[in-house]
């Protein structure tokens, strides 16, 4: 057999999603870059391990087993890697992170430096909405989870990180086109949410219910990108997160409207279960976040803290 592990991997992850497309975005790779692995992993095989009917795939009975043995041969690879780590003396292991889609700008920076410290620590890191956030923390699936709301029917414990700040936003054109965003120009424009259960949607709704507006037209998408995109062609508007749309702050495209109220701050906390028993990589990780968390939001996040819209 002449199959890589990337290839494992690839076909590992389409198993667990049922999907090359969301493989891909899991993988961080493109969906061409999946299916191409995919099919030189069939090549090794005269028996099928996927079929496609309809837009659906589905995994052959055969391919149930060399999933399994996928999973065998990885969970040796990782365990050789990590056993010769730590004959060398490096601290070696697992730390899963769920962090909710806008935590995503924040999460790389307070990995970067303890991940360069550990070589011999692997990171899984699922960034998804807050529903599947809560579900892995309540399953336990996790060691921390990364919310800006807290959820309030889990015991937990927790380290504030950094406000998360929520500001009203449009696209360039349309708010130099109407040079004055108030009440009665929301009141008949179109308002673009997040999904039911997402805390930037939660935020949005209560600005809305403290300013007393009736939303006549609205469109509901399911993450923040989508929601940028649709600003910035000037669709509508809507309320996000300051530390997700710097890049368009900087270049132009999406304008930060002032307004009564604005922002709405909440705070950025990394979470876990009461009582969760560490691993070594999640206790050393939890010690890194405690003595340099200062230092990094200091140095990454001082745009954030001095933002004032114009």
């Amino acid at each position: 057999m002449d199959y890589t592990l990337h290839q494992l991997r690839i076909f590992r992850e389409i198993v667990k999603t049922r999907s090359v497309t969301k493989a891909s975005k899991t993988l961080h790779l493109s969906q061409p870059a999946v299916s191409i692995q995919l099919k030189k992993l069939q090549d090794q095989f005269e028996i099928p391990l996927t079929e496609v009917i309809g837009r659906q795939i589905y995994i052959t009975e055969f391919g149930e087993e060399v999933a399994e043995a996928c999973d065998r041969i990885l969970g040796e690879v990782y365990s050789l890697k990590h056993r010769t780590l730590a004959y060398k003396g490096f601290l070696t292991g697992q730390l899963k992170v769920a962090v909710v889609s806008t935590g995503k700008y924040v999460m790389p920076y307070l990995l970067s430096e303890f991940l360069g410290r550990n070589e011999g620590i692997d990171i899984v890191m699922d960034v998804t909405n807050k529903a599947r956030v809560i579900q892995n923390l309540t399953s336990n699936e996790v060691d921390f989870a990364m919310v800006s709301v807290m959820p309030t029917d889990l015991e937990l414990e927790s380290i504030e990180l950094m406000s998360n700040k929520l500001y009203l936003v449009g696209g360039a054109s349309r708010v130099e086109a109407l040079k004055k965003i108030d009440k009665e120009v929301l009141k008949t424009s179109l308002l673009i949410y997040r999904e039911e259960g997402s805390a930037t949607r939660q935020q949005m709704e209560q600005f809305l219910t403290q300013n007393e507006l009736p939303v006549t037209k609205r469109m509901e998408l399911t993450s923040n990108e989508a929601v940028k995109q649709a600003v910035i062609a000037g669709l509508g508007y809507s309320v996000l997160p300051l530390i997700g749309i710097k890049n368009e702050i900087a270049n132009g495209s999406i304008r930060v409207i002032p307004f009564k109220g604005l922002p709405m701050v909440t705070s950025w906390n990394l979470v876990w279960l009461k009582n969760k028993k560490f691993s070594p990589a999640a206790a050393a990780f939890l010690k890194y976040l405690r003595n340099e968390k200062e230092a990094i939001i200091h140095e990454k996040f001082q745009w954030f803290e001095d933002f004032r819209p114009s």
